[in-house]
Parts: structure tokens; C-alpha cells; sequence
């Protein structure tokens, strides 16, 4: 009797939605692994998102903090990179739906982070762009920098005024860096470039609507904080919240009742987020519990208890700290996720027993400016000029590619050194006709 063919046997596929911190470090660890793994993205890009704040300001650029998924990844040949939206998923048929077409999994891992959140305002996002996506950083440099040539050009002073008035919502690390970089641009960087206008006049508000800024840090460091934007010239608001927000005015309300309007052409949004679009349909289609904050609920393996084969990690991920509380939405959480998570399976396929992940803290930092940054490392409280070399240090280290690391180095350097920046505003500019149509100008007639 002839010999019949061998049955091939199937590998285990497993299926990453979002290539952050979270779904990278997985499909990296995953590499050579016995597991066949796809790594689904609407970017095609991974984006280092804690110096986001820096492209929006001019001191890096998008190439910067990005570098390509599918060539960090080249060399697994067991992981496939595929750029398409998720849109649904079939939790009883294990399937991933995508824009192209769909991806069947045994076992997936939700890695598509959060996007931000206006408390029911959705429509103030017009007004006050907020900084997750390299198009938000893009839209905030945009703006940041236009203002300051519209002053220029300008001879109403209180138009002036509101046009050098920038408003940061939110007192979070995201916040403080993007207000101490403000602070650091309108006091050093750009004395001296225009001639109707000086940017030392320009002010910026940070605003918080709790006791102070940098909730989760020490009280030193927060005071810290504060002192060092009040030194750029920064004006800290705390115990306030944005109450509107329209396209010249932000108003504020403060805790004890009272509400102030700001003028300004400027707001910025870092306060509150939520969950992604697939994170709403996963939690929908698994009837999964949520956080207040929205995150899904996890267990200690990082597993959707109704859904063992459905990992959630990253922001995405409301994950026990083992003290009673969840974990932060930082990145240094998503890569360590990432890793146990892999690795976990690893073990699955070896039939050794799962251990519950546990995060190694190994501190967090907010720069503020050049020489000024606070943080704790190992426990150990540090603040300026130091903090702000050892901050740039882990921060370089933490780029993707070795190229990266490199250019923000020399682009640091040459920051700290001089007064440059990528200021450039990007974008077609207004058509001289739409211009004219706006101005009613007549053009004589051709004969």
C-alpha cells in the first residue's frame, strides 16, 4: 500500500492588535518562537509616544521617535506584519476582522492602547487637540507656531494677547513636559526671531483640576515641578477644570465654585483618556468588566477571565499591581506585559505551570525643560540637572532602532547647545484665491 502523505500540523497562531509598546515587544519576543504570529496595525510605524511632546514643540522630528514595525521585525521569519484597522472580532469563532480581511487566532493579544477622552465635550476636540498620534503632534506644532507668526503680524493688541496665550489642560506628566517645553521655547529658544513681538511676553497656563500637578509623584518632587515651570515663566493653576472651551476662550472652574475666562487661541488637551475603538468592541463582544477609567479587566496573567485565550496589555489593560490597586497606562508597563506575555506561552507550549506577571518599577521622570526634570528612580528621589541627564539617557536607550538612537542624541545636543528648532509649519497654505474670495476682492476684468 503506498504511504500516505504526513498530516501537517498546524502552529499555534497568535494575533497582536496594535504595534505600541505593548504589541511590539510581544511580536519580538515571539520571534523564532514555534508560534505563528501576525501583528495587525492601522500604522505602519511604531511610535515612541513619551517624547511625542518634543515633535510638537519642534525639537525632534517624526523620523525621530518612528521607525517601522515591519523592519524592526524583519528578521523573524514566524511573524507577518500586516497594516489594516480592526474592526471586529468573532470571540466564538476566533477571528480578528480587519480593513482587507480577517485573521483567525487561538490566542490574542489587545495591545491598541487608549485615545483621549473630553468628558462628554467631544466637541471641544476642535478646539484643544490633544498629543497620542504623530497627526496631533503634527496639528499642535502647527497651531503652536502659527500663533506666534499671526501676533506677529498683527497690530490688535488684545488679538496679540490671545494669540500668546497658551493654555495646558491637564497637570499630568504629559502636561508638565509640554508646559515646561512651551516655557523653555518662549524664554530662551526664540528671544530674538521676531521683531514686533517678543515671545518672553507669550504666557502659558497649566491648569489641573487636582490639589497638584504630577498627581502619582512625592510632594518634593511636585513642588519641585512647580518651582521649575514658575521658572520659565509658566503659570500653574491647580485645583481647576476646564468648564468650556471655544475657539478664543477657555473657562475654568475653580474648586471653591468661582469660574475665570481665559482668552486665548491656544488650548492644549492632556487630561483624561479612554478606551480605543476595539477596546470598546472587545468589551462588548466578550462582555467583559471595565475600570472606571474604561480599561478592561484583567487577571494576574493578564487574561480576560471570561476569555483565557484573549490577553489585554498596555493602556488598554486595567492589570492588578499586587498591592490592590492596577497599573499605570506607562510605557515601561507595556514592554515588560509585552515580554510576559510571550513568554508566558513559551511555557504554555512547553507544559510548564503559568506564574502571574509582576512589574519591575524601576521609577518614572517628567522633564520640564533643559536642566530641569524630577523623578524617582528605585525609590531613590532625584530633580534636576541630573534627573535630566539620567531621563535623556533612558530615553535614548529605549529607541527601537540603533540609527534612532544616534540622530536624538546628536539632535539633542545640538538643541542643548543652540537655539534651534524644527519650527517649520507644514501643510498646503491658503489659496490666494479663497483669500481674495474671503476679502471680496475684485479682479478687473481681461480684455
Amino acid at each position: 500500500m503506498p504511504q500516505s502523505e504526513p498530516i501537517a500540523v498546524q502552529k499555534h497562531r497568535v494575533v497582536i492588535v496594535g504595534g505600541g509598546f505593548g504589541g511590539l515587544f510581544a511580536a519580538q519576543a515571539l520571534g523564532r518562537s514555534g508560534y505563528d504570529v501576525t501583528l495587525l496595525d492601522k500604522r505602519n510605524f511604531h511610535l515612541f509616544q513619551p517624547l511625542l511632546y518634543q515633535v510638537a514643540t519642534g525639537t525632534l522630528t517624526v523620523g525621530d521617535i518612528s521607525t517601522q514595525q515591519r523592519v524592526v521585525l524583519r528578521k523573524y521569519a514566524n511573524v507577518r506584519t500586516l497594516l489594516g484597522t480592526v474592526y471586529d472580532i468573532d470571540v466564538d469563532r476566533q477571528i480578528v476582522y480587519y480593513e482587507g480581511g480577517e485573521a483567525p487566532y487561538d490566542t490574542l493579544i489587545a495591545a491598541t492602547g487608549v485615545k483621549h477622552q473630553y468628558f462628554g465635550n467631544d466637541h471641544w476636540r476642535e478646539h484643544a487637540p490633544g498629543l497620542k498620534t504623530v497627526e496631533h503632534a503634527l496639528e499642535m506644532r502647527h497651531r503652536l507656531f502659527r500663533a506666534f507668526e499671526e501676533a506677529e503680524k498683527t497690530s490688535d493688541p488684545a488679538l496679540r494677547r490671545q494669540l500668546l496665550t497658551f493654555v495646558i489642560v491637564g497637570g499630568g506628566p504629559t502636561g508638565v513636559e509640554l508646559a515646561g517645553a512651551l516655557g523653555d521655547l518662549t524664554q530662551r529658544v526664540m528671544v530674538g526671531n521676531f521683531r514686533q513681538i517678543d515671545p518672553r511676553d507669550a504666557r502659558v497656563i497649566l491648569v489641573e483640576g487636582a490639589d497638584n500637578i504630577l498627581p502619582p509623584y512625592d510632594n518634593s518632587l511636585r513642588d519641585a515641578a512647580k518651582r521649575m515651570l514658575e521658572e520659565l515663566n509658566v503659570e500653574v493653576r491647580t485645583q481647576a477644570m476646564a468648564d468650556d472651551i471655544t475657539a478664543e476662550a477657555v473657562r475654568l472652574r475653580h474648586k471653591n465654585g468661582e469660574t475665570e475666562t481665559i482668552e486665548t487661541r491656544n488650548v492644549l488637551w492632556a487630561a483624561g483618556v479612554t478606551l480605543s475603538q476595539f477596546g470598546r468592541t472587545l468589551a462588548a463582544r466578550t462582555q467583559g468588566e471595565t475600570d472606571p477609567r474604561g480599561r478592561l479587566v484583567v487577571d494576574e496573567q493578564l487574561r480576560m477571565p471570561s476569555h483565557p485565550n484573549i490577553h489585554v496589555i498596555g493602556d488598554l489593560a486595567c492589570a492588578p499591581d499586587g498591592k490592590g490597586g492596577s497599573l499605570p497606562g506607562l510605557a515601561p508597563v507595556a514592554m515588560q506585559q509585552g515580554r510576559y506575555v510571550a513568554k508566558l506561552l513559551k511555557r504554555q507550549a512547553k507544559g510548564k505551570p503559568p506564574k502571574p506577571f509582576k512589574y519591575l518599577d524601576k521609577g518614572s521622570m517628567a522633564i520640564i525643560a533643559r536642566y530641569r526634570c524630577v523623578g524617582e528612580i528605585f525609590g531613590w528621589k532625584v530633580k534636576g540637572a541630573f534627573a535630566w541627564l539620567v531621563w535623556s539617557l533612558v530615553h535614548i536607550a529605549s529607541l527601537i532602532e540603533p540609527d534612532q538612537r544616534m540622530t536624538v542624541t546628536i539632535q539633542w545636543l545640538s538643541r542643548f547647545f543652540g537655539t534651534s528648532a524644527d519650527r517649520l509649519i507644514t501643510g498646503n497654505p491658503p489659496k490666494t484665491a479663497d483669500i481674495q474670495a474671503k476679502h471680496q476682492v475684485k479682479l478687473p476684468s481681461s480684455k
